[in-house]
Parts: C-alpha cells; sequence; structure tokens
C-alpha cells in the first residue's frame, strides 16, 4: 500500500515543481501548496497504514502487542494542515493585494520594487 503512495508523493513534488517554475504567481503557490500535501502525505505514509486497530497501549503492558499506526505523525501532519491553511490564505491576500496594486500576476512584470535602471554609455 505504502509504494503506490510513494508514486503519487512523487507525482506531487514533481507537478508542485513545475508550476513552482512558472512566472505566474498563482501557479507557484498552488505548486507551494502540492509540495506542502506531498510533504504530509510522505510523513503519512511514514507513520505505517494499517486498517486494523487503533495505537492504544493495553493497561500494563509498555507496547501494543500487535503492529499498530503511530500516532505521532498524524498529529504533525493535523498540525501542519492547519499551518498551511493559514499560510494558502495569508499568501492569497497577498497575491490579491499585489493584482490590485501592480494589475498582473507576472512575476517579470513586477518591477516597482526593483526598478530598471537605464544603462549607462561608456565614455571613452
Amino acid at each position: 500500500m505504502e509504494s503506490p503512495l510513494a508514486v503519487v508523493v512523487g507525482i506531487l513534488i514533481a507537478t508542485g515543481v513545475y508550476l513552482m517554475l512558472a512566472r505566474h504567481l498563482l501557479h507557484y503557490l498552488f505548486g507551494l501548496v502540492l509540495i506542502s500535501n506531498a510533504a504530509n502525505l510522505a510523513i503519512f505514509i511514514a507513520g505505517r497504514l494499517t486498517r486494523a486497530s487503533p495505537p492504544l497501549v493495553p493497561e500494563g503492558q509498555e507496547a501494543p502487542q500487535i503492529i499498530v499506526a503511530n500516532p505521532l505523525p498524524q498529529a504533525l501532519i493535523l498540525t501542519a494542515i492547519v499551518i498551511g491553511f493559514g499560510l494558502l490564505a495569508f499568501a492569497l491576500a497577498l497575491i490579491a493585494q499585489a493584482y490590485r496594486e501592480l494589475g498582473t500576476l507576472d512575476v517579470d512584470s513586477m518591477r516597482i520594487a526593483e526598478p530598471v535602471k537605464p544603462k549607462r554609455k561608456k565614455t571613452t
């Protein structure tokens, strides 16, 4: 079960990198979200996938008797999802404001912070 999900993680990362290489700010953000979700999925897979029993330790024992899923990655992923959603909302607000100010989402066209200086003429 882990192998197909590892392939999905690879596809998500490849798609995210492809989108981040685009010169469009919204594509960059979607690529970042895809890579974030791929990292969450990779952590989830590392925690072991089982359908059977919950990760509970019976009273009087130090470890479960059977193989169970590790609950720590699930807790980390839940935290990462919340933080990722906050980051997405903040980035979308910044992108919307940038579009209102500049009228474009093309990264190369956003030159207000770095205006193009005229080239100097060489004096001989």
